[in-house]
Protein backbone atom coordinates (compact mmCIF):
# COMPACT_ATOMS: atom_id res chain seq x y z
CA UNK A 1 0.00 0.00 0.00
CA UNK A 2 1.63 3.59 -0.82
CA UNK A 3 0.82 6.24 1.33
CA UNK A 4 0.10 10.02 -0.08
CA UNK A 5 1.88 12.49 1.76
CA UNK A 6 2.10 16.41 0.41
CA UNK A 7 5.81 16.38 1.22
CA UNK A 8 9.14 14.31 1.74
CA UNK A 9 11.62 14.57 4.04
CA UNK A 10 15.23 13.11 3.18
CA UNK A 11 16.52 12.59 7.08
CA UNK A 12 18.34 9.58 6.04
CA UNK A 13 21.93 9.12 7.64
CA UNK A 14 21.10 11.31 10.75
CA UNK A 15 21.32 10.57 13.74
CA UNK A 16 19.23 12.15 17.27
CA UNK A 17 18.50 15.45 17.44
CA UNK A 18 18.78 15.72 13.43
CA UNK A 19 16.07 14.51 12.42
CA UNK A 20 13.68 15.88 14.52
CA UNK A 21 15.43 19.52 13.70
CA UNK A 22 14.67 19.01 10.22
CA UNK A 23 10.90 17.49 10.83
CA UNK A 24 10.50 21.00 12.98
CA UNK A 25 11.78 23.21 10.12
CA UNK A 26 9.81 21.22 7.50
CA UNK A 27 6.40 21.21 9.34
CA UNK A 28 6.48 24.86 9.61
CA UNK A 29 6.40 25.11 5.98
CA UNK A 30 3.10 23.53 5.71
CA UNK A 31 -0.49 24.64 5.96
CA UNK A 32 -2.87 23.08 8.56
CA UNK A 33 -3.71 19.53 7.46
CA UNK A 34 -1.18 18.22 5.23
CA UNK A 35 0.72 15.22 5.56
CA UNK A 36 4.78 15.25 5.93
CA UNK A 37 6.65 11.45 5.24
CA UNK A 38 9.89 11.93 6.84
CA UNK A 39 12.38 9.17 5.83
CA UNK A 40 15.02 8.56 8.65
CA UNK A 41 17.39 5.39 9.05
CA UNK A 42 18.26 6.45 12.77
CA UNK A 43 15.96 3.71 14.78
CA UNK A 44 15.73 5.64 17.43
CA UNK A 45 13.73 8.18 15.25
CA UNK A 46 11.00 6.27 15.78
CA UNK A 47 10.06 7.25 19.23
CA UNK A 48 11.63 10.88 18.94
CA UNK A 49 9.26 11.92 16.05
CA UNK A 50 6.12 10.64 17.41
CA UNK A 51 7.03 11.71 20.85
CA UNK A 52 7.60 15.28 19.11
CA UNK A 53 4.38 15.48 17.40
CA UNK A 54 2.95 14.81 20.51
CA UNK A 55 4.38 17.52 22.37
CA UNK A 56 3.80 20.59 20.08
CA UNK A 57 0.56 19.31 18.83
CA UNK A 58 0.86 17.34 15.40
CA UNK A 59 -0.72 13.97 14.93
CA UNK A 60 1.90 11.31 14.24
CA UNK A 61 -0.27 9.18 12.28
CA UNK A 62 2.79 6.14 12.12
CA UNK A 63 5.17 4.95 11.05
CA UNK A 64 6.27 1.98 7.74
CA UNK A 65 9.57 0.40 7.47
CA UNK A 66 11.29 -0.53 4.12
CA UNK A 67 14.79 -2.00 3.15
CA UNK A 68 15.63 -0.42 6.97
CA UNK A 69 14.54 3.03 6.44
CA UNK A 70 11.51 4.29 8.51
CA UNK A 71 8.94 6.15 6.98
CA UNK A 72 7.20 8.78 9.34
CA UNK A 73 3.94 9.93 8.75
CA UNK A 74 2.61 13.28 10.59
CA UNK A 75 0.19 15.60 9.75
CA UNK A 76 0.15 19.20 10.60
CA UNK A 77 -2.22 20.57 12.95
CA UNK A 78 -2.41 24.15 13.35
CA UNK A 79 -3.19 25.26 17.16
CA UNK A 80 -1.99 28.70 17.98
CA UNK A 81 -2.06 27.85 21.89
CA UNK A 82 0.20 24.61 21.93
CA UNK A 83 4.12 25.90 22.50
CA UNK A 84 6.24 23.55 22.45
CA UNK A 85 8.66 23.80 25.88
CA UNK A 86 11.67 22.03 27.32
CA UNK A 87 10.76 19.74 29.87
CA UNK A 88 11.83 21.36 33.57
CA UNK A 89 13.68 20.44 36.07
CA UNK A 90 17.03 19.43 34.61
CA UNK A 91 20.53 18.65 36.45
CA UNK A 92 23.85 19.22 34.94
CA UNK A 93 25.57 16.11 33.71
CA UNK A 94 28.17 16.19 36.00
CA UNK A 95 25.83 16.67 39.23
CA UNK A 96 24.19 13.15 38.46
CA UNK A 97 27.56 11.34 39.74
CA UNK A 98 27.04 10.26 42.46
CA UNK A 99 24.07 11.13 43.27
CA UNK A 100 21.43 8.40 45.11
CA UNK A 101 18.72 8.45 42.25
CA UNK A 102 18.44 6.20 39.42
CA UNK A 103 20.14 7.02 35.84
CA UNK A 104 17.58 6.06 33.38
CA UNK A 105 18.98 6.01 29.48
CA UNK A 106 16.27 6.57 27.22
CA UNK A 107 19.40 6.04 24.14
CA UNK A 108 18.16 2.90 21.83
CA UNK A 109 19.58 -0.43 22.97
CA UNK A 110 22.68 -0.04 20.36
CA UNK A 111 24.02 3.67 21.64
CA UNK A 112 23.70 2.19 25.52
CA UNK A 113 25.91 -1.24 24.71
CA UNK A 114 28.79 0.74 23.48
CA UNK A 115 28.75 3.25 26.28
CA UNK A 116 26.75 3.84 29.21
CA UNK A 117 27.13 5.39 32.72
CA UNK A 118 27.78 2.77 35.43
CA UNK A 119 25.15 1.64 37.14
CA UNK A 120 22.47 3.20 34.71
CA UNK A 121 19.12 1.72 33.55
CA UNK A 122 18.22 1.19 30.09
CA UNK A 123 14.93 1.63 28.63
CA UNK A 124 14.80 3.15 25.23
CA UNK A 125 12.78 5.42 24.65
CA UNK A 126 9.71 3.53 22.21
CA UNK A 127 9.49 1.10 24.92
CA UNK A 128 8.86 3.50 27.87
CA UNK A 129 5.47 3.09 28.28
CA UNK A 130 5.35 -0.90 27.94
CA UNK A 131 7.96 -0.69 30.67
CA UNK A 132 6.51 2.41 32.77
CA UNK A 133 6.30 -0.27 35.63
CA UNK A 134 9.41 -1.19 36.35
CA UNK A 135 10.56 2.13 37.68
CA UNK A 136 9.48 3.03 41.34
CA UNK A 137 7.61 6.84 41.76
CA UNK A 138 8.96 7.55 44.82
CA UNK A 139 12.44 7.18 43.59
CA UNK A 140 14.73 10.16 41.87
CA UNK A 141 15.13 9.56 38.25
CA UNK A 142 17.80 11.38 36.12
CA UNK A 143 16.64 10.71 32.48
CA UNK A 144 19.85 11.04 30.24
CA UNK A 145 19.97 10.20 26.06
CA UNK A 146 23.01 11.03 23.74
CA UNK A 147 22.39 15.04 23.36
CA UNK A 148 18.63 15.42 25.45
CA UNK A 149 16.39 15.71 23.09
CA UNK A 150 15.17 11.99 23.97
CA UNK A 151 15.56 12.26 27.54
CA UNK A 152 13.00 15.80 27.91
CA UNK A 153 10.43 13.57 26.37
CA UNK A 154 10.71 10.68 28.62
CA UNK A 155 10.59 13.13 31.52
CA UNK A 156 7.19 14.79 29.98
CA UNK A 157 5.81 11.57 30.15
CA UNK A 158 7.37 10.00 33.22
CA UNK A 159 5.49 12.98 34.77
CA UNK A 160 2.47 12.32 32.96
CA UNK A 161 2.64 9.15 34.49
CA UNK A 162 2.93 10.27 38.00
CA UNK A 163 6.71 10.56 38.49
CA UNK A 164 7.19 13.64 40.77
CA UNK A 165 11.22 13.38 41.01
CA UNK A 166 12.19 13.18 37.70
CA UNK A 167 15.30 15.18 35.82
CA UNK A 168 16.42 15.49 32.45
CA UNK A 169 20.34 15.26 32.39
CA UNK A 170 21.47 18.37 30.29
CA UNK A 171 23.62 18.18 27.79
CA UNK A 172 23.62 14.20 27.73
CA UNK A 173 26.15 11.22 26.54
CA UNK A 174 27.85 13.87 24.04
CA UNK A 175 29.41 15.55 26.89
CA UNK A 176 30.11 12.56 29.26
CA UNK A 177 34.07 12.55 29.94
CA UNK A 178 33.85 9.60 32.54
CA UNK A 179 34.32 6.03 32.44
CA UNK A 180 31.89 3.83 29.87
CA UNK A 181 30.57 0.75 30.30
CA UNK A 182 30.46 -1.39 27.49
CA UNK A 183 28.39 -4.32 27.17
CA UNK A 184 29.35 -5.56 23.61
Amino acid sequence: MSIKADFQLDAKGLSCPMPIVKTKKAMADLVDGQILEVLATDKGSRADIAAWAETVGHQYIGTTEEDAVLKHYIRKCENDTIVEKAFEPTIELVEVVGKNGLILDVREEVEFAFGHIDGALSIPLGDLEARISELDKEQEIYVICRTGKRSDFAAQRLVANGFAKVYNVLPGMTAWTGELIKTI
